[in-house]
């Protein structure tokens, strides 16, 4: 394409020199053929498809803290009520536009972007069409031109257009330019295939428009650095536009298309971007198939199939496998030979692959599968400046990770954190801050160690965190001050007594002892009104882990204890009547808050509460005729287990006697075993009372309550399972069974495999 034009499109201005270079978004071989064009060219003004808000930051790519891969952010203020509108052009190492933006500003030339302002395209839908930017992160460049690209890759005998622009363009390493016979072949498409209508499949509502309006800015934005008088431009543009750009375009009918257009407020920065971002499979329309492929082909242009296979093998015997130089040749040979047949140029992304399925991994996939994670998308975060413009939120949480010693990661990475130490207290109230934002950069997960002092996190920093965190601003401009004005916002709003509680254990969880009283107010008066027994029931065990663990974290819960203590006494006398003529979905829902209660009082470990609460069980157990099978049986259990009841047999036996109908029964045998099955192993009689019941239902009752068993048989453990099935085995024996005579080993059936063993180890066979 690199076309030479002796005067301006629409013929308005003669004498400059102008290039333009059409390149693939995201391509090793478009952006190092562009670095040699742009260095034989030698342009003193370089005009990139980009939004022309971050012309003034576009320096900062010159930054050695600038590391790819990064993204333009464009985001405008949020209106009452909307979400805020934002964008990003991501830019990799092997991005033709950054290596375009690299060689001009080191070379002193000026730098521009000109696509469509992000002003005209963040227009909200209700002013305008709501498309997005090409190059951004939500474009989907070559669907929204019904796969022009296809047709091309479909007229050289290619099924698959990825694989041939690969072979024609991102795998070449020397010859002639590319951009003039890429021109060429745009220039042809665009007078074959006729714009898509705005109801075409892939094009969203408005497109032509939004595409006429585009090409038009490109083109007044080039009229108008020749007009500022640069006489070698080169202008850096998707190669759809480049036909357009060529054009013969009167300056009066871009000006009459790009009038009157709806704009809003906007600003712009630079962000850390990831390579797991810059992959099709994320959603980015734009985006490629093996971002660590196309850096790796970027970084080692010479013998890139033979550095990659061995940069497999690492990552295999980083793993423990074991896997040698000779596997590594001869996985080249194969996917050499595999690049032959197929008639490619290069042993591509394929080939390489299926050589180390064979070679290196011996056919197995989870290895496979590990070097795609690791060398495929090759994930990787990368760093902007510190004088890049950030809120200063950003740069608050900036200093808090320098400080705190953890390093944003694009990978999950596992944190243990051990709370009895400061910094790792103070990291734990940074994530649960964060978390209060809606920045879940940690997310807790279950700790190794059953003790209180331990948390464990997986921290995966992605690029939209940057976008929430400028959202989050309007809190405050510290982690610290924002989450507080956050927590109290929702205790403000909060419309049940159990998301206050769950505020409540947040901000303990944070340290946002500025948000307690606030908090710590409204939960108080919530509590005090409310007489839904269910409702306080729900709100007691965050609560209680709040008061528990706070205390750990050196955290005041005076208040607090104050509120769990007032609910205990309002829970326990309004249990009673609560647990009367329930149906099954209602007995089934209580019965999910009576065991949270429970667990709560075990961990608050108050014995006042505790004899409260078993008092308030024994009491409701003294009418059992006006309670749910599924209740009374999961209480008698809490009582047995609690060493309250001397009659449980007693109790079962009235539960599933004759007289007792078959599906209450089951109920009950439902809530009793629902705590876990190895009581029945380990309590004969019990167990004797349940096979009893279900070896004398009659037919039509065992299948009337067979699904109820099969839930509670089906929640015990494998082991569990079978040690229950061992014992019934065992009734009426009194003693262990003995072993089936035909249960021994069989010596020449095992004969092969023990030989086998034997060869394994080194062993002799003994004869």
């Amino acid at each position: 394409m690199a076309r030479l034009l002796p005067r301006l499109p629409g013929g308005l201005l003669t004498g400059p020199r102008v290039e333009v270079y059409g390149v693939r978004h995201h391509g090793p071989g478009s952006a190092r053929a562009l670095r040699a064009a742009l260095e034989d060219y030698g342009p003193d003004a370089v005009l990139i498809e980009g939004p022309p808000e971050a012309d003034p930051i576009v320096g900062l790519a010159a930054d050695p803290g600038m590391v790819p891969p990064v993204a333009l952010l464009a985001y405008s203020p949020a209106a009452d009520g909307d979400d805020r509108k934002a964008a990003f052009w991501p830019f990799a190492e092997f991005s033709p536009e950054w290596q375009a933006v690299r060689h001009a500003l080191a070379a002193g030339a000026a730098v521009r972007f000109c696509d469509l302002p992000a002003a005209n395209q963040l227009v909200p839908a209700a002013d305008g069409p709501q498309d997005a930017p090409a190059g951004a992160e939500a474009s989907g460049e070559d669907a929204m031109r019904l796969d022009p690209l296809g047709l091309l890759a479909e007229a050289a005998g290619y099924d698959d257009t990825e694989r041939w622009w690969d072979d024609v363009v991102e795998h070449r390493h020397d010859g002639p330019s590319p951009f003039p016979a890429i021109a060429e072949a745009m220039t042809e498409l665009r007078e074959r295939v006729t714009a898509p209508p705005e109801d075409a499949a892939g094009a969203p509502p408005g497109y032509r428009r939004r595409e006429e309006q585009r090409e038009a800015h490109m083109r007044r934005t080039l009229r108008r650095a020749l007009k500022d008088g640069y006489g070698r431009v080169a202008v850096v543009c998707g190669a759809w536009h480049v036909p357009a750009l060529l054009a013969k375009v009167p300056a009066a009918r871009d000006d009459r298309t790009l009038r009157g257009l709806p704009k809003v407020k906007v600003a712009t920065t630079w962000v850390p971007w990831t390579h797991g971002r810059l992959a099709g499979r994320s959603g980015y329309g734009a985006g490629v198939r093996s971002p660590g492929w196309y850096q790796h082909l970027f970084t080692a242009p010479d013998r890139p199939v033979e550095r990659w296979l061995t940069a497999a093998a690492r990552v295999l015997r980083e793993e423990g496998l074991h896997v040698s130089s000779a596997h590594v040749i001869e996985a080249v040979r194969l996917a050499e030979a595999l690049a032959a047949l197929r008639g490619r140029p290069l042993a591509g992304l394929d080939e390489v692959t299926e050589a180390a399925r064979a070679v290196l991994c011996e056919g197995a996939e989870l290895p496979v599968g590990l070097i795609r994670r690791r060398l495929v998308v090759g994930e990787r975060l990368g760093a902007v400046p510190e004088r890049t413009p950030m809120v200063p939120l950003q740069r608050d949480l900036q200093a808090e990770q320098r400080r705190l010693r953890l390093r944003p990661s694009a990978s999950g990475k596992e944190q243990d954190l051990d709370l009895r130490k400061p910094t790792d207290l103070d990291r734990s109230r940074l994530l649960h801050r964060l978390r209060l934002l809606e920045v879940d950069w940690g997310v807790p997960s279950e700790s190794r160690s059953k003790g209180t002092f331990r948390e464990t996190w997986t921290l995966e920093w992605r690029p939209e965190f940057d976008v929430e965190l400028i959202e989050a601003s309007a809190w405050g401009t510290t982690v610290r001050g924002a989450a507080t004005a956050r927590a109290e916002a929702l205790a403000a709003s909060a419309e049940a007594l159990a998301d206050l509680t769950s505020v409540a254990e947040r901000c303990l969880l944070a340290d946002l002892g500025g948000a307690l009283p606030a908090v710590m107010g409204a939960l108080a008066d919530r509590a005090a009104v409310d007489t839904d027994v269910a409702r306080l029931m729900a709100a007691m065990p965050a609560l209680v882990r709040a008061l528990r663990y706070g205390d750990v974290r050196g955290t005041s819960t005076g208040p607090l204890r104050t509120v769990v203590d007032g609910l205990v006494v309002r829970v326990c006398v309004g249990l009673p009547p609560a647990l009367t003529g329930l149906d099954d979905d209602a007995a089934r829902d209580l019965l999910g808050h009576i065991d949270a209660v429970h667990g709560a009082l075990a961990l608050l470990g108050d014995e006042g509460h505790v004899e409260r609460w078993r008092r308030t069980l024994e009491g409701v157990l003294a009418r059992p005729a006006a309670l749910h099978g599924l209740v009374e049986g999961r209480l008698t259990r809490l009582l047995h287990d609690a060493g309250r009841l001397g009659d449980v047999p007693d109790r079962m036996a009235r539960a599933v006697s004759v007289g007792a109908a078959p599906g209450r029964a089951a109920a009950w045998v439902e809530g009793f075993l629902s705590g876990g099955g190895l009581l029945l192993v380990h309590d004969e009689a019990l167990l004797r009372l349940v096979d009893g019941w279900i070896s004398g239902l009659p037919a039509g009752s065992f299948t009337d309550v067979l699904p109820l068993l099969r839930r509670t048989f089906g929640a015990f453990g494998a082991a569990e399972r079978r040690a229950v099935g061992e014992r019934v085995r065992r009734l009426g024996g009194g003693a262990e069974a003995p072993r089936p005579a035909g249960d021994g080993l069989d010596a020449d059936r095992a004969a092969p495999a023990a030989a086998t063993a034997l060869a394994i180890l080194g062993w002799k066979e003994s004869s």
